[in-house]
């Protein structure tokens, strides 16, 4: 394709060093504030020869490896164009190929102190695509069809939409000066730290967005703080940086969503069919933030096509499908996927209270070889919880009453985020008591760490302190916990657990290590004791240094006096094969 070049919650906030200089006033190259936010933008365009090709990469400097090209291209059509005249709107998600380079620093720092759900992903990238296709008789395909893409590894779906909605027909309009002019406006964003409002510039208006932190209070609480800024031109203010309408995309399968909160918590299959791509990565974003705040830890592609370079792998009939979820618009996918377990057909946007039963078993290949069948959800997964039809009620009287989308969205939200707080909550509390007392941190041992997750000494808690104790659906809540515990969620979240328990028993142990008297503590140690206390002490600062937004700067001193200290005791020959 010939391209053309132009931390957790348990960690206090105190121990993190605010005024570390990374997080505000980096000396910047040119192009290393758009590296922050965006990989590059990309112009693809519909050749008759070639298909969809890349026509422009931006900045020049660049570089994408011909597989992700290739994704690139076929995804940033949508796969059936006879339906989609005028202006789409659509994202994707593709494997970052193998071999390039980690995450940037601010990235790192990012991933720090956002949100588990919000962190960024080292080995994907996210396309928004704004295309477009209207009746061109001076071309000979009869059409112009062409796509503005950005790449990036953020996840903030609903800021890059508006970015894409801004730029892209800026392009199409005045051509490539446009598109270089909105990427030097990125240029100048200020870093994505997370807690910060924002003033983001592009193409002469303003967006403000506040990025979201580890220690916020989750939604139905305190609303982001913005600051008052009328003398900024077109200045429009995003709520939420990443949040899809999680309602309207479940409209039509509105009754069976708390089954679907149990397929995507246990890590289920799932293909969402629809007639456009708008409407799957829609849905496929609604159903992955449904389980928020845990972290969805599969795979999940918005958008999927056959020219997809992972198609062999997820369509396989040789073994069972894996735990990734698909959004599908092509017809040849009802026929190629009718053998997996979970199929959900979203349909045109209609009334609520139009939506069908619920089917118990996935129907046969004939009846699955049209988008046009009926919206629903067909599987053969029984639930382990009972339906909650009061919140059903309240969203179907709502509709009656004709109540703002935006308010039966946050009542949904607001329901899934109490049922996922209701099944996390025993876990947390058993997280909890596998922790060491802290009084048993000792600066002359090594740190203590956290004792493994039983899962038959977990269930036997769920009597005294399980979700009956926050929620009021009944139901099979121990099957699920082990449904739930075979899954790539829990596994993830345990993951993340353990390495944020002990992150913190290495700072308290810091920080003992630190205010211990170490002096006192060798006066009568053997030598080989000593530098082995060295050793350890070096391991400190090794771990300081790889976290410095965390370490205090006083500990580290202390720590740092203390091993010159106990190095001076030691003789002169030791001494300079201790420092080299």
């Amino acid at each position: 394709m010939g391209d053309k070049t132009l931390e957790t919650e348990d960690i206090p906030r105190s121990v993190i060093n605010e005024d570390e200089p990374i997080n505000k006033s980096l000396t910047m190259l040119p192009w290393d504030r758009f590296s922050n936010w965006i990989h590059c933008a990309c112009v693809v365009t519909f050749d008759l020869e070639l298909g969809q090709a890349m026509e422009l990469i931006y900045p020049g400097h660049i570089k994408l490896t011909d597989k992700e090209k290739m994704n690139i291209c076929y995804l940033s059509f949508p796969d059936s164009n006879s339906g989609c005249m005028g202006d789409t709107q659509f994202h994707f998600r593709i494997r970052q190929c193998p071999g390039r380079k980690p995450l940037v620093r601010a990235h790192s720092q990012y991933n720090r102190d956002c949100p588990v759900t919000l962190q960024l992903d080292d080995a994907h990238y996210y396309g928004f695509v704004y295309f477009r296709q209207t009746k061109d008789r001076s071309i000979r395909r009869g059409y112009f069809q062409k796509s503005v893409v950005l790449i990036t590894k953020l996840p903030f779906i609903a800021l890059f939409n508006q970015v894409i909605s801004i730029i892209a027909p800026e392009y199409f309009d005045n051509g490539e000066p446009s598109l270089e002019a909105a990427c030097h406006d990125i240029d100048q964003w200020p870093l994505p730290v997370p807690g910060d409002t924002l003033n983001l510039p592009i193409m002469g208006s303003v967006i403000q967005v506040r990025l979201s932190c580890r220690s916020d209070k989750l939604i139905g609480s305190v609303p982001p703080k913005y600051s008052q800024t009328h003398s900024i031109p077109a200045h429009s203010i995003l709520p939420s940086i990443h949040e899809v309408d999680i309602y309207s995309s479940f409209l039509s399968i509105l009754p069976h969503v708390q089954l679907l909160w149990e397929l995507v918590l246990i890590g289920e299959p799932i293909v969402v069919m629809a007639s456009s791509p708008t409407i799957t990565c829609n849905t496929v974003q609604a159903l992955v933030n449904m389980i928020a705040p845990l972290k969805f830890c599969s795979d999940f592609r918005p958008y999927f096509t056959i020219h997809d370079s992972e198609f062999r792998e997820y369509t396989t009939k040789t073994q069972a499908p894996p735990p990734v979820i698909l959004g599908v618009t092509n017809p040849f996918f009802a026929k190629t996927l009718q053998h997996w377990p979970h199929i959900i057909r979203i349909g045109e946007m209609g009334p609520l209270g139009s939506s069908p039963k619920l089917a118990n078993k996935v129907k046969k290949a004939a009846a699955l070889k049209t988008l046009d069948s009926n919206p629903g959800v067909y599987t053969r997964y029984k639930s382990f919880l009972t339906k909650d039809k009061a919140i059903l009620k309240r969203l179907m009287k709502g509709s009656q009453l004709k109540r703002p989308v935006e308010a039966q969205n946050a009542i949904l939200r607001r329901h899934l985020l109490e049922l996922t707080h209701s099944f996390m909550i025993p876990l947390e509390r058993y997280i909890t008591s596998l922790m060491p007392l802290q009084r048993n941190i000792s600066p002359h041992k090594g740190p203590p760490k956290l004792r493994p997750f039983e899962t038959e000494k977990f269930i036997e808690t769920l009597e005294q302190s399980g979700p009956q104790l926050t929620s009021g659906i009944k139901g099979d809540w121990e099957a699920l916990y082990r449904r739930f515990f075979r899954s790539p969620n829990f596994e993830g979240w345990y993951y993340q657990r353990q390495k944020e328990v002990n992150q913190k028993l290495q700072l308290l142990h810091l920080e003992a290590l630190s205010n211990a008297n170490l002096s006192e503590w060798i006066a009568d140690k053997e030598e080989v004791q000593i530098i082995d206390l060295i050793l350890k002490i070096k391991d400190k600062l090794n771990f300081a240094t790889h976290n410095h937004g965390l370490v205090g700067k006083e500990s580290v001193s202390r720590l740092q006096k203390q091993l010159e200290d106990i190095v001076s005791t030691l003789p002169d020959d030791l001494q300079s094969v201790i420092k080299t």
